[in-house]
């Protein structure tokens, strides 16, 4: 499908692996030329080389508070223009909340939402001037709440809030914002638990797989390329009314409204 997005520009953190690999590989066969960030140089380098569109690669910690302003910096240096934000970096700690550390709790925040907060306010002045748009990638805890993952429920809370804050200013600014709510995603982070729960009751890793499945209500884990998919079409000209849109695609494990 074309989506319209050949010949923009666009930043995807966290494209290292998982979903933002798989975005990144999204966007550029639909045409985009792409800054690809992440702290896995290598893995980020493989990517680039696989694309069939320019790129650049920025091999950097988004926790830094000078990064963020830097990689927008070198995009525009590279590109002259941006036109798409895609805010996917991020992984937070799972665990006892009475476990957990100030610190883990500070590195939660400081990646997924202060470094999606610190490139969005890099990025406005010039998605303002292309009329660009926005995603970020949030995640089903933030709506619904579990004794295991009270950061990331926390953080993915707060990135919906300030998708909403931010599309709120965007349209004075016509820049469009919206995020997306990823469920049980088949990366390697799932495989990990798949593992973990498989282990815990003494099965191999696809009866694991049908049976947290089952667990969770759903008919299946997603693939990182439906969450690719449905950033193509918010960033696209098919999406121009989608303004705060939080979309949950994950398979209908929310069901709250």
């Amino acid at each position: 499908m074309d989506f319209g997005l050949s010949g923009k520009v666009g930043i995807v953190t966290g494209a290292s692996r998982g979903i933002g690999r798989a975005i990144a590989e999204m966007l550029a066969a639909e045409g985009m030329t792409l800054t690809l960030v992440a702290r896995s140089a290598d893995q980020l380098r493989a990517l680039a080389d696989s694309l069939k569109a320019p790129s650049l690669v920025q091999a950097v910690d988004l926790a830094d508070p000078a990064t963020p302003a830097a990689v927008v910096a070198a995009t525009i240096e590279m590109f002259g223009r941006l036109d798409l934000l895609v805010n996917n970096a991020g992984a937070t700690k799972r665990g006892d909340f009475l476990a957990l550390t100030d610190e883990d709790w500070r590195d939660g925040f400081d990646l997924k939402f202060f470094g999606a907060m610190r490139c969005s306010r890099a990025a406005w002045p010039h998605l303002q001037a292309s009329h660009g748009a926005i995603v970020n990638i949030a995640g089903i805890g933030g709506r619904t709440g579990t004794a295991e993952f009270t950061i990331g429920g926390s953080v993915n809370a707060a990135l919906m809030n300030l998708t909403k804050a931010l599309a709120d200013r965007g349209v004075r600014d016509d820049v469009r914002v919206n995020a997306i709510n990823p469920g049980s995603i088949a990366t390697e982070r799932l495989q990990l638990r798949l593992r973990s729960f498989a282990s815990e009751r003494g099965i191999d890793v696809a009866r694991a797989e049908t049976d947290m499945a089952r667990a969770f209500n759903i008919a299946r884990f997603g693939e990182p390329a439906e969450i690719a998919r449905v950033v193509a079409f918010l960033a696209s000209p098919l999406a121009q009314y989608c303004q705060g849109s939080i979309v949950d695609v994950d398979g209908g494990a929310t069901r709250t409204l």
